[in-house]
């Protein structure tokens, strides 16, 4: 009876401490967009992990944003089944930034893994174009254009396919995406998040709190 009682007490315990929680959350894979590097998520990484999160569930990386967001899209295909196989998730969250929301969404829709992906986390993606993209002219850049080829085969019919959970935040003092609610995704989460600049929505406080509820 006594060693029922202690168990008991020790399961309890367990439910109470923020790492355990978080050890049933899936692994993250951050995305970010054009012109950064993976070092954009490194305030949002200390606060997951400050949550409970380990580090090794955090993962990001950097890619030649000036390339296709096709070529991405298969460099994100490797990573998540890289992390999938090393840690037994049967899923993984993928939060973006920017551009990077592009090439998840085609990794997800167009190489077919939506049941690999758990909660998809938008900040500031160009998801139906952006006119600041008219003055870049690399590949990722015309792709990112308003009614670019790419865009249109990305959104034609459902824009949020599959049992992935959608999330956006988008911000009406974000002067890179044009117009604003480009972010906003038909079957998605929609968030405004106040007057956050395009940046900032990666290391913004209220935002983190939202995203960190949406994906535990």
């Amino acid at each position: 009876m006594r060693r029922k009682l202690v168990a008991v007490a020790l399961a309890t315990a367990a439910l109470l401490v923020p790492g355990a929680l978080a050890s049933a959350a899936d692994p993250i894979l951050f995305v970010h967009g054009w012109s950064e590097s993976g070092t954009v998520w490194n305030t949002m990484i200390g606060n997951f992990e400050r949550e409970g999160w380990r580090r090794e569930e955090l993962n990001n990386f950097s890619y030649r944003t000036s390339q296709s967001n096709v070529t991405t899209a298969r460099d994100i295909e490797s990573r998540v089944a890289t992390i999938r196989r090393n840690t037994g998730a049967a899923k993984v969250d993928i939060i973006t930034h920017s551009m990077g929301g592009l090439s998840s969404r085609y990794y997800i829709k167009t190489l077919r893994h939506e049941r690999d992906v758990d909660e998809w986390v938008s900040l500031g993606g160009p998801n139906h174009g952006t006119t600041t993209a008219n003055f870049c002219f690399e590949t990722s850049c015309v792709e990112m254009r308003p009614r670019s080829a790419f865009l249109a085969a990305l959104n034609e019919g459902d824009e949020t396919p599959g049992e992935v959970n959608y999330g956006t935040w988008w911000s009406s003092c974000d002067s890179i995406i044009n117009p604003d609610e480009s972010v906003i995704l038909a079957g998605a989460r929609n968030t405004e998040a106040g007057c956050v600049e395009h940046i900032a929505l990666t290391s913004d406080a209220t935002v983190f709190r939202g995203v960190k509820e949406f994906v535990r």
